[in-house]
């Protein structure tokens, strides 16, 4: 639990065990923890030098109060951090100006392999210092979304996400709730008929291109730095993305949890999610199976929204829903 403050497992379990029994010598700890002296007694040493463990003229030890020490510690590494977050600016903008005048070598390079490219995937979002954008297409080479570890990671630093799916990524099983889930985090998610590769972008500096297998069967993918082609490719997204399609799913339960019936107002979460699978290209067949629903119930909920909208046609209920804000959350 501590050790994201620099401590070792061992240092823990000491640090502990003190907690409840103040002014303990060392080979009592040894026998608590069942561990050997020289163990208790290396923990000791770097407790101390820490300040979370206070020693008396007779080799008796006694844990500093938590909320003093240990809070401490912590200062002492977000400081550490708001050093590195700056060096980290610095170092970049000492990286890009080095890279002026660079060579296509140390522009371009070729990551080869699943695990190479999960690497990089994940660490040139966690690069990104304000946004991450994306093509997201099937099949998924490097991991799916929902095991994307990075994203609320920058999330939490405050990073912007935006993502473009390619309309064909929605019939994938799961994927409408892993959007509902990057939706609520504040991901912002738009649908295309058809992007013409994967993507990835962090900030004006740093861009992942999948690319087809190589000659041994392996994936490969192109890691780009500051350059003239990632200038393309970020003209290239964001033409997409004006373009795109917004997806709007409300809620964060499962289909299974929303009820059936509605009131004669407005539609149930059900029905808006219905309304944003449809609008975003989505087949009846496609949009019944990803939300857990029969084809013939999945019919009697449009033909209820219809009578609601006062609607005959697909393509009015539609309009209808987009300019009544049926498909964002109430």
């Amino acid at each position: 639990m501590l050790d994201v403050l620099g401590l070792a497992p061992d240092d823990e379990s000491v640090y502990r065990a003190l907690l409840g029994r103040p002014n303990s010598p060392a080979v009592l700890l040894s026998d608590v923890l069942g561990a050997s002296r020289a163990v208790v007694d290396n923990a000791l040493s770097r407790l101390a030098g820490w300040g979370l463990v206070i020693r008396s003229a007779d080799d008796l030890f006694t844990a500093a109060p938590p909320a003093m020490a240990l809070g401490s510690l912590i200062s002492q590494r977000r400081d550490g951090l708001r050093m590195a977050e700056q060096a980290l600016v610095a170092f970049a903008e000492e990286h890009r100006a080095a890279m002026t005048g660079s060579s296509i070598d140390d522009l371009i390079e070729v990551v080869t392999g699943v695990d190479a490219i999960r690497h990089r995937f994940l660490q040139v979002q966690h690069a990104a210092r304000t946004q991450v954008r994306s093509f997201i297409t099937a099949p998924f080479v490097a991991l799916p979304p929902d095991e994307n570890t990075a994203e609320p990671m920058a999330l939490d630093r405050g990073v912007l996400f935006r993502a473009v799916l390619d309309r064909a990524v929605l019939a994938e099983p799961g994927i409408v709730h892993d959007a509902i889930d990057s939706l609520r985090n504040g991901v912002q998610l738009r649908v295309a008929d058809h992007l013409p590769m994967k993507l990835v972008l962090a900030d004006a500096d740093l861009g992942l291109v999948p690319l087809a297998m190589t000659p041994a069967g392996e994936p490969g993918a192109v890691l780009l730095h500051r350059s003239g082609l990632l200038d393309a490719l970020d003209a290239l997204f964001e033409t997409v993305w004006r373009t795109a399609h917004p997806l709007e799913l409300s809620g964060t339960g499962s289909a299974c949890e929303v009820p059936v019936e509605v009131g004669p107002q407005s539609p149930t979460e059900l029905d808006r999610r219905i309304l944003a699978l449809l609008l975003a290209g989505l087949t009846d067949q496609t949009t019944a199976t990803q939300l857990g629903l029969s084809p013939r119930t999945l019919h009697r909920r449009l033909r209820h929204l219809m009578d609601m909208a006062g609607v005959r046609t697909r393509m009015q209920l539609g309009a209808h829903a987009v300019r009544s804000g049926w498909t964002e959350s109430p």
